[in-house]
This record gives C-alpha cells, sequence and structure tokens, in this order.
C-alpha cells in the first residue's frame, strides 16, 4: 500500500511520527453507459442552464447555495482566503470510553503504521490504549481541512486505526422521521416471545459467511458472456480532450497493445481489452472514480454461505 499522509501522533511530550493507509477499498460495481447497437460510450458535455452553451473546465468556477436558494460563486482567490490546515499532526485531545462514541458517527478509518524511528512510541500508545478501553480523540487535518477522528486499537490487530468522525451537525435528528409516534408499547408476552426468537438465532458475527450475491452473479453473467464471445470492440479511437478527467493509462496502453495484435492477427481482440462491464478503478488517496473496462473473474459461490447484500453508504 501508499501511504496517502505522513506526520506525527502527539500526545503529552511524545511524538509518534507515522504513515497514513486507506484501511478500507470500495467494491461498489460500476457499469459505463455505452450506445447499445456497438458499444461506444456516452460522453457528456459540460453546458451553461441559462443558454445551453457548452463550458470549457478552465472556465468553471464554484458556487456556494444558500437554504434560501442564492447562489454565491466563489473565486480561487477566495477559496484562498479560507482556513487551510496543512499540519502534519494528530494531536491527543483526550482519552475517553470507548462505548461514549456512538458508532454512528464513524466516517473513513485509517491505518497508522509508524515509521523506524516512532516504533517504540508506536507500541507504548497502541497497548495504553488497549489495556485502558478507551480511544483517543484527536484532531488532524486530512486534505486541508481538520477534522475530528478517533484512535483505536481492534481486538487481535497490531495497528492503530485511526477513523474520522461525523461533525455533530452532520448527524440528522430521528425526531425528523413522521411515524415513530405511531409505535405502540409491546405487551410483556410479546417482548418475552421476542426475546426467545433473538435467543434462538443468538450467535457470533462471522462477515466471511456473508457474500454480496449480486456482484458474484455480475461476475459470473460478464464471463458467461465473454465464453460465448458477447464482447463488443468499442469504436471509439479517442478520448475526449479537455475533459478535466483522469485518464486510465494502463487501460489506454492495453487498448492499444490488443488492437495492434488484432491488425497482425496474434490473439483475439477481446482480451483484456474493453469489455462492456468495468471494474472501479481503486487508487489510494485518489477522489478520481473513473472506470477502466477489465476482464473480471469468474468467482465461485458457496451454496454454505449465507447470501447477503452490501450494506447501504
Amino acid at each position: 500500500m501508499r501511504a496517502i499522509w505522513k506526520g506525527a501522533v502527539s500526545f503529552g511530550l511524545v511524538n509518534v511520527p507515522v504513515r497514513l493507509y486507506s484501511a478500507t477499498e470500495n467494491h461498489d460495481l460500476s457499469f459505463h453507459q455505452v450506445r447499445g447497437s456497438d458499444g461506444s460510450r456516452i460522453r457528456y458535455k459540460r453546458v451553461a442552464q441559462a443558454d445551453g452553451e457548452e463550458v470549457a473546465y478552465k472556465d468553471i468556477a464554484k458556487a456556494y447555495e444558500t437554504d434560501d436558494g442564492k447562489t454565491v460563486v466563489l473565486t480561487d482567490e477566495d477559496l484562498a482566503s479560507l482556513p487551510n490546515r496543512s499540519s502534519k499532526e494528530i494531536s491527543v485531545e483526550r482519552f475517553v470510553p470507548r462505548e461514549q462514541i456512538d458508532p454512528i458517527l464513524f466516517d473513513k478509518a485509517y491505518f497508522l503504521e509508524p515509521d523506524a524511528m516512532g516504533a517504540k512510541a508506536y507500541g507504548l500508545l497502541r497497548e495504553a490504549l488497549r489495556e485502558s478501553d478507551r480511544v483517543a480523540v484527536v484532531t488532524v487535518s486530512v486534505r486541508t481541512r481538520m477534522t475530528m477522528a478517533v484512535l483505536r486499537v481492534r481486538e487481535d490487530d497490531d495497528a492503530i486505526v485511526m477513523q474520522t468522525l461525523l461533525w455533530p451537525d452532520e448527524i440528522r435528528a430521528s425526531d425528523q422521521l413522521d411515524h415513530l409516534d405511531e409505535v405502540s408499547e409491546p405487551k410483556k408476552d410479546e417482548v418475552a416471545m421476542a426475546r426467545m426468537l433473538v435467543d434462538s438465532m443468538s450467535g457470533d458475527f462471522e462477515p466471511e459467511g456473508h457474500v454480496d450475491d449480486f456482484k458474484e452473479a455480475v461476475d459470473a453473467l460478464v464471463e458467461k458472456k465473454i465464453s460465448g464471445g458477447e464482447v463488443t470492440e468499442s469504436p471509439d479511437e479517442e478520448d475526449e480532450a479537455d475533459s478535466g478527467e483522469v485518464v486510465d493509462l494502463l487501460a489506454a496502453l492495453q487498448r492499444s497493445v490488443d488492437r495492434a495484435k488484432k491488425g497482425r492477427g496474434e490473439g483475439d481482440a477481446d482480451e483484456g481489452g474493453s469489455s462492456g462491464s468495468g471494474t472501479k478503478k481503486k487508487s489510494s488517496g485518489s477522489t478520481s472514480k473513473k472506470s477502466s473496462a477489465k476482464k473480471p473473474a469468474a468467482k465461485k459461490s458457496s451454496s454454505s454461505k449465507r447470501s447477503t447484500t452490501k450494506k447501504a453508504g
């Protein structure tokens, strides 16, 4: 993995040099939009709502819309004048019992790894968190914006995890729901019966026993179509110029190799090329979500596993 941030954890007079790594990755499926007749990719143009004229990427500015619908355009100079927190310090504010942090506040998870010089202090902080059963509430600047986070230690894991937190005003209030007041108080015998059902279905959480059955089904379907020769070679020759998007260079090189082989009669044009379904490009620290089309690998589903759909959010 590649570190996305380097800095230090400071608590008291102790500084622990660390590197930050994304602890999770998104496996949501991503589909290209194409013209059904020939597989040509659909491109979108940026046009102004007022007159329908196309707007070049360099002419696009950022705007903030107020609650009452007013639009305020912010220039690069305006944005440069805003507080820019570029500190490389993870500052521990206090150590709190882990049960005091409501999981609804958790946002993104990162692994912290010590630099060679900070290994001893890292181990000290890790064991202090583990032995006290507490988490460290910290402030940290990731990508110029200051945020709250906690440092915690997972069971049977040697890495300290930094979990960024949502701000309190980002949590919606449940009193905005419409029908909670219609929920009646259950009878004692109903609660007892429900408790019996809960006890009968109780067990340990085993995430390995759950499968993203939709993704497996899509992978199997795509592999079946590839095996049957149902692959469309897109007629597109060039990516849209001045798009402002990040192009997957590796995929572009692969397509060039495939076309060259096809021209020489070496191999099939569908090998490693641009099939209709692509998996999302995963790059640590990148905000681009442009997908490259790759040949998906078929996965075997185990009938003994309990299938579940992937959680939302």
